[in-house]
């Protein structure tokens, strides 16, 4: 019933971009999926302009007939120069690559992302934003005060539906603090695994939202007397299955490779933030 692939990869900022390809053309041709890499900001100059993609099976999934049409599924893949290796500037291939390096040493690095957005009333909201207007809230409705009939209720219900069909291993799906304002928590995975989850969070409840009229939108501080959205991204380190952060005597029970892997967190913060969030929009 496959009649599509929706590869997936994302540029410098975190962007997610798509191309489908006919099933009967990348099962002949997997080896040559080029795109034109200068058409995606901070890749390729036009004049060295096709990249290629590189489908990572793994994380094959099928997409909702509903929101995506019939016969699609999604597969992310990792961006390449012409001779197969690696492009620079594709973070997930970096990613990748620092994931293999430390799991050839027993290592693994597990992330759960916690992901707040607004639920904004009319379709491409943050586009047409009127800074005179600003955002109009789907609801007034929020932390445990959404009733079951909500609006925001029943974007969060057919969100994490949607969610679970793509394997999302979901925990908690809830309103947060600020009116219209969502959150909705899934179980940790690798670190791959969780970045490709994060981009596919964000994809999801903007097709959901668009679905029902509204926007989904993660904007850090849309509306100015509300709480904003964060993404906390909680993060531990397991050798042989063992949580190496956890450590019954330590000190708030965190062992020393725990207190080193903060310290180096904070060492490093102002660079992190170079990368994470460069804008006032990150």
């Amino acid at each position: 019933g496959i009649k599509a692939v929706m590869l997936c990869f994302s540029d410098l900022e975190g962007r997610l971009h798509a191309l489908d390809y006919d099933k009967n053309f990348i099962i002949d041709s997997e080896d040559n999926l080029t795109f034109d890499g200068s058409s995606i900001r901070g890749f390729s100059e036009l004049c060295e302009s096709d990249l290629r993609l590189k489908a990572d099976w793994r994380t094959f999934r099928w997409l909702p007939a509903d929101l995506f049409g019939s016969g699609k599924v999604l597969v992310f893949a990792n961006v390449c120069n012409a001779d197969g290796s690696f492009y620079a500037s594709d973070f997930r291939a970096n990613l990748l690559e620092l994931c293999d390096d430390l799991a050839a040493k027993g290592v693994i690095v597990n992330v759960a992302p916690e992901i707040e957005g607004f639920l904004f009333k009319g379709m491409k909201a943050e586009q047409d934003f009127d800074e005179k207007v600003g955002f109009e809230l789907a609801t007034m409705s929020g932390y445990f005060s959404s009733l079951p009939q909500d609006t925001l209720r029943l974007f969060i219900d057919k969100f994490a539906e949607v969610k679970r069909a793509l394997g999302f291993q979901n925990e908690k799906d809830h309103p947060e603090v600020a009116p219209a304002q969502f959150e909705l928590n899934y179980r940790y995975s690798s670190a791959l695994d969780s970045a490709d989850q994060v981009l596919l969070y964000k994809l999801l409840a903007r097709q959901v939202a668009s679905s029902m009229g509204f926007t989904a939108s993660f904007l850090p501080k849309p509306v100015a007397n509300l709480n904003g959205s964060g993404m906390h991204a909680n993060i531990s380190l397991s050798r042989d299955g063992v949580n190496t952060f956890y450590d019954a005597g330590g000190e708030n029970n965190l062992s020393d490779s725990a207190n080193r892997f903060v310290t180096g967190v904070l060492n490093y913060a102002n660079d992190l933030c170079l990368v994470m969030n460069p804008s006032v929009n990150a």
